[in-house]
């Protein structure tokens, strides 16, 4: 069986920021963890860039449970829309 393929995002997913101040997101990082302990491939992105995506992995203390830090992407070029993906669900944690 195909392992469960997640992408999470970084800003007002798993932080937010107030000003300089960033905020943990509890819920989402508690999602998150749950992910991975159930077995699942954990990929984080942001608009911010794979460098920023793995810093605040590290900052909250998940790097270890993502397979890469990915850049989001501005282009998807594929057969189908993103909307018709088979077993594709958008998920708010919180």
């Amino acid at each position: 069986m195909r392992p469960k393929i997640v992408y999470v995002d970084v800003d007002d997913t798993l932080v937010r920021s107030a000003g300089r101040k960033r905020i943990p997101i509890p819920l989402a990082i508690e999602r998150v963890r749950a992910l991975h302990q159930e077995g699942a491939q954990l990929y984080l992105w942001s608009t911010g860039g794979g460098d920023y995506a793995r810093e605040t992995a590290i900052e909250l203390g998940l790097e270890g449970l993502f397979t890469a830090f990915l850049p989001k992407p501005t282009l998807i070029i594929d057969d189908q829309k993103v909307m018709d993906w088979r077993g594709l669900t958008h998920e708010r944690p919180y």
